[in-house]
């Protein structure tokens, strides 16, 4: 195996968007070295819409029996990068990095895959007024969901994921007309490396495959260096599984690790309110300031755009869910000074079609990323059904982006996994100004995620 690294590190850069399209693709070429500035895609040439593909078999009522896929790109794409979203996330959070990998990436389409559990989530009152929507879901009009009524998620695990990912890569290569490359984001990188050593019925996920990309997120303690310890023994699987049979079929860690209560939902509603009164209304007061858990409140009136600000990077609840973006100002309004304007993020995080977050990611799909790793077909992994066979056939390039999350641990994971694969190569890009999420939502000119991709998805060969 070969390894080439790209660990070009860029520390405190900020900078404001580029004024045109046409100066975008002016630095995005120069960035990637290329002679020429590459055309954008004529709107007639280029596709953006989300369309619906038929599930994988599993338990669960017939509305649960799809999986919704954003679509980003020229229509002549001849390579697809499908990317699967992290723990809480869904495909709207996907959009704006697809959008600028597309564009940055000639003949590339992106396609983000919402999970079959975000057929559970009542996003109708997002698709009115901020006003409308603050109305709908705080004063409890929407329909929740309840572990008595979706018990059938006890089964929706990592088998049930991959086999739902294995229809969209197959969809996306189009009878073999085009190649498909798939990453994903957090855990959702985590999927991407099961799914290249998954045996779907005698044939290995990486033979569907050009290339994977791990965006900050993978196996073999990938995580570690952001504290986060995967280790699991056989005892504690099966402890954990026996929760799950007993009604606890919901993972809640994400409202309650950024402290917006216990229910799965929590999160999502709190962020998507708070980006919805940011994209519509960014100066006018907040109107939901007094409502958000207490530890979220800013000390002072803040604005709209000054809200969501303060949630997601002054007063962030943990470096996962933060961007490098501002800072408030003596009036309360939002002042952007970092590489993800706040009105990016409330354009990335606002909306329904399809939302950036899941409400309600499946306990059983908690379990199995943690059963799975070690990367091994081991004990753990075989209890839980995983079909981790061909961990060490891999022959395809890896490519893998850390930001300031996991201290390098992304890196050396990525590096571990291709030591003991077939892997040629193994391209590692790291941006220690950049966090979790300014990868999703900064501006594209100041992206180095969307750069050094671009630059490893340019050399795959067709």
């Amino acid at each position: 195996m070969s390894e080439s690294s790209n660990s070009r590190t860029r520390k405190g850069h900020r900078a404001r968007r580029t004024g045109s399209a046409v100066a975008l693709a002016a630095a995005t070429a120069l960035l990637l070295g290329s002679t020429a500035v590459p055309a954008l895609a004529a709107d007639h040439d280029w596709i953006e819409q989300t369309v619906t593909l038929s599930a994988s078999p599993a338990p669960g009522p017939a509305e649960t029996g799809f999986v919704h896929v954003l679509k980003v790109g020229p229509a002549d794409a001849h390579r697809v990068l499908v990317l699967i979203p992290g723990r809480g996330e869904a495909a709207g959070g996907l959009r704006l990095v697809a959008e600028s990998l597309a564009r940055a990436t000639p003949g590339l389409q992106v396609w983000a895959v919402d999970r079959r559990e975000q057929a559970l989530a009542d996003l109708s009152g997002f698709r009115g007024s901020a006003a409308r929507a603050t109305a709908y879901y705080e004063g409890d009009e929407y329909r929740a969901q309840s572990a008595a009524q979706d018990g059938y998620l006890a089964d929706w695990g990592l088998a049930t994921e991959l086999n739902d990912v294995r229809r969209v890569v197959l969809e996306a290569a189009d009878h073999g007309r085009r190649s498909v490359v798939l990453g994903g984001h957090s855990l959702g990188a985590t999927a991407v490396l099961d799914y290249a050593a998954w045996d779907f019925d005698g044939t290995p996920g990486y033979r569907d495959l050009a290339g994977l990309v791990v965006v900050d997120g993978g196996v073999r303690d990938a995580l570690s260096g952001a504290g986060i310890d995967f280790g699991l023994t056989a005892d504690q699987a099966a402890a954990w599984r026996a929760q799950i049979a007993a009604g606890q079929v919901f993972d809640n860690a994400t409202s309650v690790y950024t402290g917006f209560g216990d229910r799965p939902e929590a999160a999502a509603v709190w962020y998507e309110l708070a980006a919805d009164w940011a994209l519509k209304d960014p100066h006018g007061p907040s109107v939901v300031q007094d409502q958000v858990p207490a530890a979220h409140r800013p000390p002072q009136r803040v604005t709209n755009a000054g809200l969501l600000g303060w949630m997601l990077d002054q007063h962030a609840p943990l470096p996962g869910y933060s961007v490098h973006s501002g800072h408030l100002g003596a009036n309360g309004d939002w002042v952007d000074s970092g590489p993800t304007p706040i009105a990016r993020v409330a354009e990335g995080m606002a909306g329904s079609r399809p939302a950036a977050w899941e409400w309600y990611s499946p306990n059983r799909l908690a379990l199995d990323y943690f059963a799975s790793s070690a990367f091994a077909d081991n004990e753990v992994a075989r209890a839980q059904g995983l079909r981790l066979f061909h961990t060490g056939d891999i022959d395809i390039p890896l490519y893998a982006f850390q930001s300031d999350l996991t201290h390098g641990t992304v890196g050396s994971s990525a590096r571990a996994v291709a030591a003991g694969t077939r892997i040629p190569s193994v391209d590692v890009a790291t941006d220690e100004s950049m966090t979790h999420l300014d990868i999703l939502f900064a501006d594209p000119a100041h992206n180095t995620f969307v750069r050094t991709a671009a630059a490893f998805l340019s050399r795959l060969p067709r």
